[in-house]
């Protein structure tokens, strides 16, 4: 097992696109574990860091969930229509106050508490981004409004509320397929949450 973290020293850095995120080829050297020096080129895209959240209901035993259109699925000869926890990037807030944000817009759930239950790199071979993964429970009283995102931001999203075996069912029979969302569920499962 190797002891030192790797060292690596960026050659160029061409910036390919800057729209919705920034596409940038770097050329660098690595250092690998035999200490030679490697010239390597790779493609990053960085659109931000982001935060997720899993909104549950204890006594219900049920989750809330959102649908919506992901173009890169659509793409990549799928419906393009995605079950998935609410999410969203920081936008250079905190990611505990960018996270309850992104739940009242998306769920219509306002929430007062948070729990941080990990952070993970999501494609850590061609993207930068981290997320924050969040849980919190909701029930009726928290409700300020259908969710449904900002136009503004091109999003139509429907909420689902659903049972917790049901959407743990629907992870084996592929209805639920979004990694974050995955990880979240098995997350309150591990620990017994529901």
């Amino acid at each position: 097992m190797q002891t030192e973290q790797a060292q690596a020293r960026i050659i160029t850095a061409i910036p390919l696109s800057q729209d919705w995120g920034k596409l940038t080829k770097y050329t660098f050297d690595f250092r690998r574990r035999d200490g030679e020096w490697q010239r390597q080129s790779r493609e990053v895209y960085d659109r931000g860091n982001g935060a997720t959240i899993l909104l549950y209901n204890r006594s219900k035993r049920s989750v809330i969930l959102t649908r919506q259109f992901r173009l890169p699925l659509f793409v990549n000869d799928h419906a393009g229509f995605l079950l998935e926890a609410a999410a969203g990037l920081l936008d250079e807030l905190d990611a505990e106050t960018r996270i309850k944000q992104e739940a009242e817009e998306e769920t219509g759930y306002r929430l007062e508490r948070v729990e941080k239950v990990f952070e993970a790199w999501m494609s850590p071979g061609s993207v930068s981004e981290k997320l924050h993964f969040f849980i919190a429970e909701y029930d009726e009283s928290r409700r300020t409004g259908n969710g449904g995102g900002l136009i503004e931001e091109g999003e139509d999203i429907e909420v689902v509320e659903m049972t917790f075996t049901d959407a743990l069912a629907a992870i084996r029979s592929g209805e639920i397929a979004d990694g974050k969302t995955i990880m979240l569920l098995q997350h309150l499962a591990l620990e017994g949450v529901l």
